[in-house]
């Protein structure tokens, strides 16, 4: 899954791929070196970004979302929290919608997926929710995905729709994150596909030292190779190709495991 950040502030790449041609040429790029699924997003999930209004978030990822389902095959993805622009963002060609929220923040968000029928990742987020926080984070995954499905089985989503993403680096600490992937395994109790979302976070900083964020790719390859042998299924980054080498080595490695071993950790 590549980023596409239309935004001017994202923490990686603000304002390089602002434009709708910019957008586009770059998204078109990713897939050319082997990616299967664009998420764009009109607003920054960095911490103190600026709020933008649905408005502007729509026009910002609406332009780019119909140029690019005339183009491509890949899976388009909208990285949004907000009902009205998921459901413009299906009408103009999107399959996905990702929710940082988990679909908690806005109450028309299920109801908006259920009825295009439509790919759903859905985002664990420590924000917003402290005193309800528990203090291990497997058990703090459970439980709010566990209030998540509620949500998305009473308003008729369908399981094989579902992504589950356990929200590195949002509302987490450093050591939160690393402890997240030492036993990212145990997410597979879940039942359902995992999403990793690692790429150039803070995190990865902390361990390498390595800043700024542009800086991390190696370092996110790294975690992208861990977590796969964890039982990640879909990577969410900005540097397509460095990723899909690490997934290549990573995919190799599980194939020569033993019959009925499923990971290498």
């Amino acid at each position: 899954m590549a980023i596409i950040n239309v935004t001017p502030d994202s923490f990686s790449d603000g304002g390089r791929h602002a434009g709708r041609d910019a957008a586009v040429s770059h998204a078109l790029s990713c897939v050319a070196e082997g990616a299967s699924i664009l998420d764009i997003g009109g607003e920054s999930t960095r911490p103190g970004a600026m709020p933008v209004s649905p408005k502007e978030e729509q026009d910002r990822v609406l332009p780019v979302i119909e140029a690019l389902a005339g183009q491509t095959d890949a899976l388009i993805s909208i990285d949004t929290y907000r009902a009205d622009t998921a459901r413009a963002a299906l009408e103009a060609g999107a399959h996905i919608v990702n929710d940082v929220y988990g679909l908690r923040f806005d109450p028309d968000m299920a109801g908006v997926v259920a009825e295009a029928g439509a790919g759903l990742v859905m985002m664990h987020t420590g924000r917003g929710r402290e005193a309800e926080k528990l203090d291990d984070v497997i058990e703090d995954q459970m439980a709010f995905f566990a209030a998540s499905l509620q949500l998305s089985d009473a308003a008729g989503i369908e399981r094989g729709c579902i992504l589950l993403d356990p929200g590195f680096g949002f509302a987490k600490t450093a050591e939160e994150d690393l402890a997240l992937m030492a036993r990212f395994e145990h997410l597979q109790a879940l039942n359902l596909p995992l999403l990793a979302g690692t790429s150039r976070k803070r995190f990865i900083g902390a361990a390498t030292g390595r800043d700024p964020a542009s800086a991390r790719d190696v370092g996110t390859a790294a975690t992208t190779a861990l977590l796969r042998m964890a039982g990640a299924h879909v990577f969410r980054v900005h540097d397509i190709a460095t990723n899909r080498d690490a997934l290549r080595i990573a995919d190799a490695m599980l194939a020569a495991l033993p019959a009925g071993k499923e990971t290498g950790l």
